[in-house]
């Protein structure tokens, strides 16, 4: 088990809760801290031990987006690019990939790229008074972090670029409203909620679940005849796995299946 430093990780049957821990910069993201983020998603891919993840920030912030204080000087065009490309892409990239649900429980603001790691989760829950806040052109940005691609599948382009052109806070309500959230519950219960619905899920097909995430992100960018074909692929694999059997023997014999993720 690697050793982290910016992030805490904990397993609790079969449900990993990785918290941002960075509370005295409102978990602010460092290279350091999106390394160690990369590191918990690939490591729950191998792990069998683990069948969904709950991703929060600890103390009264998801994440207030990339710590601008590690920028001294004159920041050139090169470095912001290859700093994207080097930390940032890799960790979005590992969290749609990741073939188990990701639920972004979040707690305070998510701003900036701290937005782009919330809408990288596959579900979110939102305590009452959290919000997204697409920040960047308040200070003359671009949204990145693969902020665009999923805004735009979200809300569709109109309102996306609404929302990231003004830099808009978005409030719990409101995001539930949009599409960009799942749920909205007190802030005091938010960290049960999440631990309960990942629970709930960690209890479900796994293999199954993973094929849905996967078939459901390449529909975005394919034809209807292409996603056809994927499914038909996916269903040859999961027909074959003990979950399937068992959810045929449950139902069969008018009970509850215990899924194992095999």
């Amino acid at each position: 088990m690697p050793i982290y430093q910016t992030i805490l990780y904990a397993v609790d049957q079969a449900v990993a809760t990785i918290r941002l821990n960075r509370p005295d910069r409102r978990n602010a993201l460092t290279q350091e801290m999106l390394s160690e983020l990369r590191t918990a998603i690939e490591n729950i891919a191998d792990d069998d031990g683990v069948r969904a993840i709950v991703i929060t920030g600890e103390g009264q912030t998801f994440c207030s987006g990339q710590d601008l204080s590690i920028f001294t000087g004159k920041v050139e065009g090169h470095t912001v690019r290859e700093a994207i490309v080097k930390y940032y892409k890799p960790l979005i990239l590992a969290m749609a990939d990741l073939q188990k649900p990701i639920i972004g429980a979040i707690n305070g603001g998510a701003a900036g790229a701290g937005a782009s790691l919330a809408l990288a989760c596959d579900l979110r829950i939102m305590a009452d008074d959290a919000y997204l806040l697409q920040a960047f052109s308040n200070i003359g940005l671009v949204p990145d972090a693969g902020s665009t691609w999923f805004m735009a599948r979200l809300v569709g382009y109109s309102r996306a670029l609404q929302l990231c052109i003004e830099a808009e806070r978005i409030p719990a309500a409101r995001c539930l409203e949009l599409g960009l959230c799942n749920r909205v519950v007190p802030a005091a219960s938010l960290e049960a909620e999440a631990q309960a619905w990942a629970h709930s899920l960690a209890q479900r097909p796994t293999l199954a679940i993973g094929w849905t995430k996967h078939a459901l992100g390449a529909a975005v960018t394919t034809t209807l005849e292409a996603s056809i074909h994927l499914e038909a692929d996916l269903q040859a694999q999961a027909i074959a796995t003990q979950d399937h059997k068992e959810g045929v023997m449950a139902f069969m014999q008018k009970r509850a299946p215990v899924f194992t993720g095999e």
